[in-house]
């Protein structure tokens, strides 16, 4: 149950039976996985909590079954990115959800690099109350050159599904993926996933990092390029682009983990085509998920866009031509 004024929203919830004897601030952390955990402690500490009426610690046990109230501080007015009118691509639209589909090029969340002209900002001019959502509903990210499906929660109680879901890996998300190389059959790829210990605006498989595990099969076959379908188990930065240059087969025109690699003899045309997308040639194609209020299954799909549709007719022209 969500009350309250324009500056704060009253939460109210109940210990769900299962979780007696953890501390309050784990409950909260399940309940509102929106939020970091020193977020709500922080509250906690606060006074924004309140347990059967009363204050208690982040580390006080709870029995189960008490409702827990929790006054959320709407964000900051200044805090909130300016809403801009950038053109979106509504592929799905309710009162709890949005599907959007986003062109290369469109960052996702404001930076230090890119404070203004991103996805999130285009969301707040097209619906102003994601304000009162937090990251205005975004649950995922993409890449800034990766195109394709996003997800945008536009209630609190969608997010929280939405993130339940994705944290449940009940989300089937697809992408397509042309990558470098001759690949015979499907597989998966299970490793972990850290930042890279030199440079640290790349991702590298690492021991040390966290569990990450994709699927792929072969969708298309070049003469040396593989169209793949790609099924993520787990969404860590980076994930398809990380584990496919491990395995030998980087996605063509990665700037970051991948070389130009020409096929021999490639014709004139085949050169230009390569040489001149300067990408990830990733796709985020096919949504399957419950609807996060109706529980509807729901399932979406978007075409390859106009630059890496062109791309995949040269080199079957130039896989035909070659005879392979």
């Amino acid at each position: 149950m969500r009350q309250g004024t324009h500056m704060e929203a009253r939460e109210l919830y109940q210990t769900p039976p299962e979780l007696a004897g953890q501390r309050l601030d784990q409950v909260l952390a399940l309940l509102l996985p929106e939020y970091s955990r020193s977020r709500l402690q922080e509250w906690i500490r606060a006074g924004r909590v309140a347990v059967d009426g009363a204050q208690l610690a982040a580390s006080g046990r709870l029995r189960g079954g008490e409702q827990i109230c929790v006054q959320v501080p709407r964000q900051n007015a200044d805090a909130v990115p300016a809403a801009e009118a950038i053109a979106l691509d509504i592929v799905h639209e309710d009162a709890d959800l949005l599907v959007v589909n986003k062109p290369a090029g469109l960052v996702v969340h404001p930076g230090a690099g890119n404070p203004v002209g991103t996805l999130m900002n285009a969301l707040l001019h097209y619906d102003p109350g994601l304000a009162d959502v937090p990251r205005a509903g975004i649950v995922h990210r993409l890449d800034k050159d990766t195109t394709g499906l996003l997800l945008v929660a536009r209630t609190l109680p969608a997010h929280k599904r939405l993130v339940d879901q994705l944290a449940a890996r009940e989300v089937h998300r697809e992408y397509l993926a042309l990558v470098q190389g001759q690949i015979i059959a499907g597989g998966t790829v299970d490793a972990p996933i850290g930042r890279h210990r030199t440079d640290r605006t790349r991702m590298a498989v690492s021991q040390g990092g966290r569990e990450a595990v994709t699927h792929y099969r072969v969708a298309q076959r070049f003469r040396q390029h593989t169209l793949l379908r790609v099924m993520l188990e787990t969404g860590r930065t980076h994930q398809i682009r990380v584990h496919l240059a491990s395995i030998g087969h980087a996605v063509v025109g990665d700037p970051t983990y991948s070389r130009l690699r020409l096929p021999p003899g490639a014709s004139a045309e085949c050169v230009a085509a390569l040489g001149g997308f300067h990408r990830q040639a990733l796709h985020a194609a096919r949504l399957e998920l419950a609807h996060p209020i109706s529980d509807e299954p729901l399932e979406f799909a978007a075409p390859l866009p106009a630059d890496m549709a062109d791309l995949l007719d040269v080199l079957a022209r130039d896989t035909e031509q070659a005879g392979a």
